[in-house]
C-alpha cells in the first residue's frame, strides 16, 4: 500500500501566513511580534526575541553563570527572557554577563540544585498517583498538583511532604479534574481497539519513514491503522510508557510511504514543521487533536513528573492548553514550526478548562535515533532541517503530517469524534469505575492490563471493553 493520499485541493501554507482557519486563527495574534531587537528603551539592556532564540539564550548562560543561574522563563508580554540568579556574594559579574547577553535578570532565593533536591524528595515520599510537579522558574518554586483523587491521607502525606520541603520551597494546586491519558491527536489511527492519533512525521534511524505517538499507544497496540477496521499501515518500533517519557516510534509498513512534515489544523489546512524545538517556560504553544481541535496556551513548567494510576511518568512539559480523551500523541506545537511535544495526559477539559502534560519531542527523537524530515520515498525532505512535501505534494486530505492519518473518509482533525471509536488506556484501571460511553460512542478504551496494580511488562495492550481505565474515568 503506497500511503499518499495528500490531494492538491488543500494547500500547505506557510507558517506565519496563516488565516481564516476558524480555532486557527489563535495562531494569528503573535504572528509578527516576536522579532529580534536591541534593547527596549529606559533603564532595561534586555533584549527583545522570539520564544526560540530566548531558549537558546538560556542555555548559553545556564553554562556561563554555572551554579548562579536558578532557571529562567520567557516573558511574553515584553517578549523578553528572564533569567534566576541565586546570591552571588556581591560577585556584581555575573548580572553583569547575563545582561550583556541581552536577558532580565532578577535574583531568586531557591538554588537549581536545592529545587533538584527537593523534587526528588517528592518522588521519594510523596508519588502517589494523581499528582504531579514541576519547577516553575516564574515563582522559583516547584509547583505540585493534585487532582480530585488525592485526598484524606493520600492529601495529608502530601501536604506533609511539601511542608517538610520548608518555607518558600513549594506550592500546592488543587484541580478539579483526575489525571489520564489522553488517547488520538492531530489525525486519528486506530489499532487493538483503541484510537489514538499521530503526532509528527519523523525518519527512523534505517532510514524509513515513521511517526511519533504517545507511549501509552505503543504499548495498547502493535499495529495501527488510518481508518476504523482497515488494515494495517504501521508497525510500533518502540515504545515507552510508563517511566521516563511516553512516546512511541511507529514504522509505516511500506517503505514508499510520503509523509510530509505538516500539521493538520483543520479546515483543509495545514502548519509546515519545521524543526524540533525545546519548550520554554511562558512560551505560547498550539495543541491540536482529533476529538477537541486546535488550542492554545502557555508552557508553565519543564522536567515534569506525573503519577498516573499506571505509573509515574518523568520528563515531561507542564502546560494549560486544554486537552480531551481522544486527543493523545497528537501535535504541540509553535507558530513558527517547532515540534514541541506529543499529547501525553493530564486533567480537566476544554469547557472548564486543566492542566496538560506533554512529551518532548526533542527527547522522543534522541531516545528513538529518529529526525523529523525526510521520512521515505521521494519526499524532498532533509532530515532536522527544513522540510518540504516532495514532488509538489500539498499536505491536506486524508494524510496530513503531525496528524497523518484520519479514519474514515472525509474526516478531519478537530471535527467529530469517530463512533466506535475507542481511546488507549495503556495501563492498570479495573476499568469498572468509569461511565464507558460517556464521551466514547463505543465507551471503550484500550488498557495495558485489566487488574488493578498490574504492570506492563509485555509491552502490549488488549481492549479493554468493560469501561474505562483509571486514567479516563471522568471522560
Amino acid at each position: 500500500m503506497s500511503h499518499k493520499r495528500i490531494p492538491k485541493r488543500k494547500a500547505a501554507i506557510a507558517v506565519g501566513g496563516v488565516a481564516a482557519l476558524g480555532a486557527a486563527a489563535l495562531l494569528l495574534p503573535q504572528a509578527n511580534a516576536s522579532q529580534d531587537g536591541g534593547a527596549r528603551g529606559g533603564a532595561s539592556t534586555a533584549r527583545t526575541l522570539k520564544a526560540d532564540d530566548a531558549d537558546d539564550l538560556a542555555a548559553r548562560l545556564s553554562k556561563l553563570l554555572g551554579d548562579a543561574f536558578a532557571g529562567s522563563y520567557y516573558d511574553s508580554a515584553n517578549r523578553q527572557l528572564v533569567v534566576n540568579v541565586t546570591d552571588v556574594s556581591g560577585d556584581n559579574n555575573v548580572i553583569v554577563q547575563a545582561k550583556k547577553a541581552g536577558a532580565e535578570v532578577r535574583q531568586v532565593d531557591n538554588s537549581t540544585a536545592e529545587l533538584q533536591a527537593a523534587a526528588r524528595t517528592l518522588r521519594t515520599k510523596a508519588t502517589i498517583p494523581g499528582t504531579a510537579w514541576a519547577v516553575d522558574p516564574r515563582t522559583n518554586k516547584i509547583l505540585v498538583t493534585a487532582d480530585s483523587t488525592v485526598t484524606g491521607t493520600r492529601w495529608d502525606r502530601l501536604e506533609s511532604t511539601v511542608d517538610g520541603l520548608g518555607s518558600g520551597m513549594a506550592t500546592i494546586k488543587k484541580s478539579a479534574g483526575t489525571f489520564k491519558t489522553f488517547v488520538s491527536g492531530g489525525d486519528a489511527i486506530f489499532g487493538g481497539g483503541a484510537r489514538c492519533s499521530l503526532g509528527f512525521n519523523v525518519t527512523a534511524g534505517d532510514g524509513s519513514p515513521a511517526f511519533l505517538t504517545a507511549g501509552h499507544c505503543g504499548v495498547a497496540a502493535e499495529q495501527w491503522s488510518d481508518a476504523q477496521n482497515g488494515a494495517p499501515i504501521a508497525t510500533v518500533d518502540q515504545a515507552t510508557f510508563p517511566g521516563n517519557g511516553d512516546f512511541a516510534l511507529v514504522k509505516y509498513d511500506d517503505p514508499n510511504t510520503q509523509a510530509p512534515s505538516d500539521v493538520n489544523v483543520g479546515g483543509g489546512q495545514s502548519v509546515q514543521i519545521l524543526r524540533a524545538a525545546e519548550a520554554t517556560v511562558g512560551q505560547q504553544v498550539f495543541r491540536m487533536g482529533s476529538t477537541t481541535g486546535l488550542h492554545d496556551g502557555q508552557v508553565l513548567g519543564l522536567d515534569a513528573t506525573v503519577n498516573y494510576p499506571e505509573g509515574t511518568v518523568t520528563g515531561l512539559i507542564q502546560t494549560d492548553v486544554c486537552a480531551e480523551p481522544g486527543d493523545s500523541g497528537g501535535s504541540l506545537f509553535t507558530q513558527d514550526g517547532g515540534a514541541v511535544g506529543l499529547t501525553s495526559g493530564g486533567s480537566g477539559d476544554c469547557t472548564s478548562g486543566g492542566e496538560t502534560f506533554f512529551q518532548p519531542v526533542t527527547t522522543a527523537l534522541a531516545a528513538t535515533g529518529a529526525t523529523l524530515g525526510d521520512a521515505g520515498a521521494g519526499g524532498g525532505q532533509q532530515a532536522g532541517g527544513d522540510q518540504q512535501a516532495g514532488d509538489g505534494q500539498q499536505a491536506g486530505g486524508d494524510q496530513q503530517a503531525g496528524g497523518d492519518q484520519q479514519a474514515g473518509d472525509g474526516q478531519q482533525a478537530g471535527g467529530d469524534q469517530i463512533g466506535g471509536g475507542q481511546e488507549a488506556g495503556a495501563g492498570a484501571g479495573d476499568g469498572s469505575d468509569g461511565p464507558g460511553a460517556a464521551d466514547d460512542p463505543s465507551g471503550a478504551d484500550a488498557s495495558n492490563g485489566q487488574a488493578p496494580g498490574t504492570g506492563h511488562a509485555s509491552g502490549t495492550g488488549n481492549a479493554g471493553r468493560s469501561g474505562r481505565s483509571g486514567l479516563t474515568d471522568t471522560h
